[in-house]
């Protein structure tokens, strides 16, 4: 049988996900392995969130809120936006793709993103068969916002701009980003994907994208509750914008997209300032002494403000399989342009220890064999 597919989506490459623990351990035949390559919590979610889901579990035979009211109006308060400054999606990703779906329809129109940046950025432009314009990093694996600028015309409708950047970890600064603004075309978006904001929302100069849509520009300040506040299983992201791109978006958006767990324990998640800020602790605790045991041998780090670390390592590819071979998964940066690459979630202490423990031996084992 053959079917008459678009052109366009069969050139799209499948995204690749960090590789699960109990794939690799019946692979392997390992009995203990550890995850480090998908920016997960490693403290899980907090108590709060757990009790919610608990609670709410006994009613999952009914529909979830499709508004999701009660998450809408505790989110405002938590942000002090208006209700109707909000939207939600099963994860970042679908609010993506929504933006893809609102903006995106001419094949002229142009989306804007960074490279390495975020690879679901490419699948909005590719879905809508638009052209996609990718600017690379500076010499400092920042995202070069001035060229960014540069490659927008009068048909760019989204660029996109993660901050901290994945897989990066870098951070561009408020002023940079106001001068992308200044010089972006009348009707473009600005998506600032805030993914990992709660790790650098206190580093000096880190953007207030909440202030730039208050001043009336025009900005969408995407968020998620995977990250941080380690929800990813529940698969919920939100997006801040002017009332009107949010109206679209409810438009477009499929009903009942956030199930009624995901809802209920954000709302609980966002309670618990404790658990926040025990997973930044860790994370910070986490990163330092990556970036220490890699500096003693001899090794780039990359300055990071998200919950990982990218080390420069050479073949990063060898490494990560060597590493694999130990029962510690990372993720290679050859499928993102960073070939000598390995991105390193922070884990708990115990998980960072049995990184910097084979670390080391992955990396003899490479160059004995090369």
């Amino acid at each position: 049988m053959s079917f008459r597919l678009r052109p366009n989506v069969l050139r799209m490459r499948p995204y690749v996900p960090g590789r699960p623990i109990d794939e690799v351990k019946r692979e392997l035949g390992l009995a203990d392995v550890v995850k480090l390559a998908s920016n997960e919590n490693p403290l899980g979610p907090s108590p709060l969130a757990q009790q919610a889901v608990a609670d709410a579990a006994r009613n999952m035979h009914l529909y979830p809120d499709a508004s999701a009211h009660e998450l809408r109006h505790g989110l405002a308060r938590h942000l002090g936006v208006e209700p109707n400054m909000l939207a939600f999606g099963n994860g970042s990703d679908e609010l993506i793709h929504l933006l893809g779906l609102v903006f995106l329809g001419q094949p002229q129109d142009n989306v804007v993103v960074g490279d390495p940046s975020f690879v679901r950025y490419d699948a909005a432009a590719q879905l809508s068969d638009v052209r996609l314009t990718k600017v690379a990093v500076d010499e400092h694996w920042r995202l070069n916002l001035d060229a960014m600028a540069e490659a927008c015309d009068a048909h760019t409708r989204l660029v996109f701009v993660a901050n901290p950047n994945n897989p990066t970890g870098t951070l561009v600064d408020h002023a940079t980003v106001t001068r992308l603004l200044d010089r972006m075309p009348p009707g473009a978006a600005l998506v600032l994907d805030e993914a990992y904001r709660e790790y650098a929302a206190d580093v000096p100069g880190y953007p207030d994208g909440l202030s730039l849509i208050a001043e009336g520009r025009p900005v969408v300040v995407m968020r998620t509750f995977s990250k941080a506040y380690g929800l990813a299983g529940l698969r919920l992201g939100y997006l801040v914008a002017a009332p009107e791109l949010i109206d679209a978006l409810e438009r477009a958006r499929e009903p009942f997209n956030v199930n009624s767990l995901a809802q209920v324990a954000a709302l609980a998640a966002l309670q618990d300032h404790d658990h926040l800020q025990r997973s930044k602790d860790v994370n910070k605790e986490g990163l330092a002494r990556i970036s220490a045991a890699a500096a003693g041998l001899g090794l780039e780090v990359l300055p990071s403000y998200a919950n990982f670390a990218c080390v420069k390592v050479g073949d990063a590819k060898a490494v990560y399989e060597a590493l694999l071979r130990q029962g510690v998964i990372v993720r290679p940066g050859t499928g993102v342009g960073m070939p000598e690459f390995i991105r390193v979630s922070i884990g708990t202490p115990a998980e960072v220890s049995r990184f910097l423990e084979a670390l080391p031996i992955a990396l003899g084992s490479v160059t004995s064999s090369s």
